[in-house]
């Protein structure tokens, strides 16, 4: 099998399941906290010192530099969708999406 076809195959995949936005979300997060850190390293900047350049907390950074974390909410972010008795649960996009369209039946 050719690597088109793997990538294709986990996209594909990822989609049927309704996490693909998500799960693309995370890697872009861990990419991006991993790259800052590395930066940060690189410049011997510590996490008080990044605080003070981007005039924020330390907590902020501490949560800017974890990929688990979701910095845009402030919070840990929910688990992805699951799957019970084979019907998935509603994705975390999703529950969003239909609150922004007052939609809360």
């Amino acid at each position: 099998m050719s690597k088109a076809h793997m990538g294709s195959s986990i996209d594909a995949f990822l989609k049927k399941e309704g996490i693909f936005e998500e799960t693309q979300a995370q890697a872009i997060k861990e990419i991006v906290a991993w790259q800052l850190a590395e930066a940060m390293k690189q410049q011997n900047i510590s996490k008080n010192k990044m605080a003070t350049l981007l005039k924020t907390s330390r907590t902020q950074v501490d949560r800017l530099l974890d990929p688990k974390s979701d910095i845009t909410l402030g919070r840990r972010p929910p688990p992805p969708a699951v799957r019970r008795r084979g019907v998935a649960s509603p994705t975390p996009r999703a529950l969003h999406d239909k609150a922004l369209a007052g939609d809360e039946r």
